[in-house]
């Protein structure tokens, strides 16, 4: 038996990846347990590790802070990756109101917590970690544990501080929901508003009947509109053709538009007439509509298209086709001349079959090339992220320079990489699985070594007076910037209660809580929108604010 326990209980190589290995396994089985309608999921791989920390097994120090740390790189990485396409874009429009109030969740539990922390005497690295587990954000505590280390303080204690409030922050969220449903909004709140979506795509027939434009071209006509659209099929005297920016358009003329649905009621202006029949139905046949035209889905896989505009490519006057619409990671988006391609992209192109072959060769239309994830892109990424979260920054006022660290720089990297990539033709393309795989097993990672090395003090801390008033001052942290923020939006900001619950979610980085929202309150996705403008935003602040926060009162 003395095998056994060496593999288990012998610190070696070996006994690190056993003992990890079961850690997570474990962990993400029992996380999809659900109790009332919330589970835990990943983070539950967090508990199993304070539960072997526990029961006495630990792991080499040198292998348990290099698996830590590359594990929390590999995460916040492959997050800044997943959120870089969208984080600029959430600054437009509504989306700078709902960041705003996000970033006032932020800043009112964070000055909860210093607050606090000087008036009740707890160490200010104890609070950070409570701080983190309050708000369910386990990549600041990272960020938090590796200034913590520059610094010269032991960073043991913010995991431990962490792992108490954390089962607390997941439910506050959702019991804070309860009550803004219960006790502040109105039933005009409930109501599901007409969504507002500039990507989201809208088809539409028309009839020429404006004597305003006859004789005039599409070129001619979108520019005088200043609204966006593409003509993708032309009917005159019973025949079908392709349009270009070129065609002049006459009396009596049938034409089917792309366009985006608030722009409708200028379109009939311009156009004359719009057709009864629903072109936005997901079962419509578009080969069957006319018989001299083919429609058909094309994946841009070649690199040397990555990061293009669809003008550049001048594949309507070339080939005498149409792009119509451009679905990217679920969205779609309207195909303009200045839409910059990337990999991944499934254009809907429009033309003869022919023609469509010879875009197919051009596009590239090889999906098993993407199949493949370009490791070598992420792990450049990587060391990039690592050598600026290495540069020293000096704040005034501030004696020891700030770094970004092992998860601010990468996260950073990410995120510029993500939206900026494309343009750069750099080939970033992962699929969606891919990249859910990475983020998996890095966060996997991070939180069973975190958990075994805060494990071994945890439920003699629980049980002490620090410990209940970590957990009494976690879930204030919680409850108090959500109910308050979620009053501000409702009765002053003028927003629905489903997106109201997705920014409050967003800005506290919980899924859990939006998965309850999604459950609870159905009919409408705007509660994922809200959420999904304001967590990149969100995460990046909250990694950042961590390590300013310790730099400045430590």
């Amino acid at each position: 038996m003395e095998w056994i326990n060496s593999i288990f209980f012998e610190h070696s190589a070996l006994q690190a990846i056993i003992i990890l290995s079961l850690t997570t396994a474990i962990g993400i089985s029992l996380g999809k347990i659900r109790i009332g309608g919330i589970s835990l999921g990943v983070t539950f791989v967090f508990f199993m590790g304070i539960v072997a920390g526990h029961l006495g097994i630990s792991l080499n120090p040198d292998m348990l802070n290099y698996a830590e740390s590359f594990g929390l790189v590999l995460f916040v990485y492959s997050l800044g990756l997943q959120v870089g396409p969208g984080f600029f874009c959430a600054f437009r429009k509504e989306g700078i109101q709902l960041n705003l109030l996000g970033l006032i969740v932020i800043l009112l539990g964070t000055a909860m917590a210093i607050i606090i922390s000087y008036a009740s005497q707890i160490p200010l690295k104890d609070m950070i970690g409570v701080l983190c587990g309050a708000t369910t954000n386990t990549p600041a505590l990272g960020a938090a544990q590796q200034t913590l280390k520059q610094l010269g303080q032991e960073a043991s204690s913010a995991a431990l501080s962490c792992a108490v409030t954390y089962p607390l922050g997941v439910v506050g969220v959702i019991l804070a929901i309860i009550v803004i449903k219960k006790l502040i909004a109105r039933p005009q709140d409930m109501d599901i508003k007409q969504e507002d979506d500039p990507n989201h795509t809208y088809i539409a027939a028309f009839q020429v009947h404006n004597p305003g434009i006859y004789g005039k071209k599409i070129e001619t006509l979108a520019n005088d509109s200043h609204t966006k659209f593409v003509i993708s099929r032309l009917w005159r005297n019973g025949k079908v053709s392709i349009p270009s920016r070129e065609t002049i358009l006459m009396e009596n003329d049938r034409i089917l538009v792309v366009t985006i649905e608030k722009d409708m009621p200028i379109l009939t202006m311009l156009f004359g007439e719009q057709e009864n029949r629903d072109w936005n139905k997901e079962d419509i046949d578009w080969n069957s509509i006319d018989r001299e035209l083919v429609s058909s889905y094309i994946v841009v896989t070649r690199p040397e298209i990555n990061g293009r505009r669809l003008g550049s490519l001048r594949l309507r006057n070339a080939y005498d086709i149409n792009v119509s619409r451009v679905l990217r990671s679920g969205v779609k988006l309207l195909a303009t001349p200045d839409l910059v391609l990337q990999l991944g992209d499934r254009l809907t192109v429009v033309g003869d079959a022919a023609a469509i072959k010879q875009v197919e060769k051009i596009l590239g239309n090889t999906v098993t090339s993407l199949k493949e994830p370009n490791l070598a892109a992420i792990f450049i990424g990587i060391v990039m992220g690592l050598i600026l979260g290495a540069i020293p920054i000096s704040i005034p006022g501030i004696d020891t320079p700030v770094k970004l660290g092992l998860a601010g720089g990468p996260i950073v990297v990410g995120i510029l990489v993500g939206c900026f990539g494309p343009r750069l033709h750099m080939r970033i393309y992962t699929t969606r699985s891919a990249n859910l795989m990475l983020r998996a097993i890095g966060l996997s990672l991070y939180l069973a070594c975190l958990g075994i090395d805060a494990g071994a003090h945890f439920f003699e801390t629980v049980m002490r007076p620090e410990g209940a008033a970590w957990i009494g001052i976690g879930f204030a942290i919680t409850l108090i910037p959500v109910i308050l923020v979620g009053w501000i939006a409702l009765r002053f900001s003028k927003m629905d209660f489903r997106t109201t619950c997705g920014m409050l979610c967003g800005s506290m980085a919980n899924p859990m809580a939006l998965s309850y929202v999604n459950d609870t309150y159905q009919g409408s996705n705007q509660a994922s929108v809200s959420y999904a403008t304001v967590y990149p935003l969100a995460m990046f602040i909250r990694v950042i604010l961590a390590q300013i926060i310790l730099m400045i009162f430590i």
